[in-house]
């Protein structure tokens, strides 16, 4: 993910990851606050229970490195955590190890965890992680007396809701958000995106925006677009901004309405040494009280229903002390509005509607 796709669904403030020596298990992630929730819903846990130690690393997507070790034989990372389309993909390609889902933690009730999850997993290699969301927000200070944008449809309104728009420099989530605002239902966008009328139909939307569109690379800039007042409202990931008022008490205001909703998940690197281990941590990582025990640092929520249910039944829910609930992206009451990320669809046909995307930035 070479255009920081994924950067900062990494957070809500840069921290400093301290790698842990010796380790029994290597995990690598994103870095940031990300990981820090990482060390503490489940890591720090997880070794005080085992004995065991963990050197937490550092990396910016993609499976070269993975691939590397693998075909080197020689692996040095035993937990990787990766986007959807990397576990499909590295599972696809042998580079994942293949995961005896019966031996996961059950849900309270003793529903098996795959059927705990919101959606499936996107393939046997991995276990679930969270959901975080691409949603637009604004300085509600900007508009008094909550005159403020109300649905993705006011995003694309540059009449009615005058100024610049903050959006992210590729194609994914710009295309759904496109077509929710045109008016088509959450529920439908990837079969009117499988046709060539459904992609017209979207980049006509984004033309509606004209030379308001200001392009954004980094997760961090929308945050200061939105500050600076150069732009009016701009897409963002929620993490960024739902910490921007949960942490620095910014008076910022997400519209929940067309968000689009992204899927993180943990994988084993095939030919790990430390199989054992690395199983046992993914398993206890994954159990419904550390799916909730991450939420305590950062709003991303827990891919797993029963860890929903617990925050739903802990409020408030959060490290210092305010409530959670309202900055999980898939809590109950926006999910009938949201676009749950299709991989697959974007696997089989992101080449193309990435290429015309640039083209149309170039405009």
């Amino acid at each position: 993910m070479a255009l920081d796709y994924k950067a900062a669904a990494v957070g809500l403030a840069a921290v400093l990851v301290a790698p842990a020596s010796p380790a029994d298990i290597t995990v690598t992630s994103w870095g940031g606050a990300y990981t820090n929730s990482q060390q503490k819903a489940y890591g720090e846990p997880w070794q005080k229970k085992t004995g065991n130690n963990i050197t937490w690393e550092h990396y910016d997507g993609g499976l070269g490195e993975v691939r590397d070790q693998v075909e080197a034989g020689t692996i040095t990372w035993d937990i990787v955590d990766v986007l959807p389309d990397q576990a499909l993909i590295g599972c696809e390609q042998g580079l994942f190890e293949e995961l005896p889902f019966d031996r996961f933690v059950p849900a309270p009730d003793g529903t098996p965890m795959v059927e705990d999850m919101l959606v499936p997993p996107v393939s046997n290699c991995a276990a679930p992680q969270i959901f975080w969301s691409y949603v637009v927000f604004y300085d509600k200070t900007k508009y008094p007396d909550d005159t403020g944008p109300k649905n993705i449809a006011d995003f694309y309104d540059v009449k009615k809701f005058p100024g610049k728009r903050g959006i992210p420099s590729w194609a994914y989530a710009n295309i759904e958000m496109a077509l929710v605002a045109d008016g088509v239902e959450p529920d439908r966008v990837y079969e009117v995106m499988s046709t060539n009328e459904g992609m017209d139909r979207a980049f006509a939307k984004l033309d509606t925006m004209g030379e308001h569109a200001v392009f954004w690379t980094y997760g961090s800039e929308p945050l200061e677009l939105v500050k600076s007042g150069e732009v009016a409202m701009a897409i963002s990931y929620n993490g960024h901004s739902g910490a921007a008022i949960l942490i620095e008490n910014q008076p910022f205001e997400i519209v929940w309405d067309g968000q689009v909703l992204e899927q993180e998940y943990l994988v084993m690197v095939k030919g790990t040494k430390n199989y054992d281990e690395a199983l046992d941590f993914m398993i206890f990582a994954t159990a419904p009280e550390q799916q909730a025990g991450q939420a305590k640092w950062i709003n991303y929520g827990p891919m797993r229903k029963s860890g929903l249910d617990i925050i739903n039944a802990n409020e408030p829910f959060f490290h210092n002390g305010q409530n959670i609930l309202p900055h999980m992206p898939n809590r109950e009451a926006v999910l009938k509005r949201s676009v749950i990320a299709d991989p697959y669809w974007w696997a089989d046909n992101g080449a193309a509607v990435l290429d015309r995307f640039t083209a149309w930035m170039s405009k």
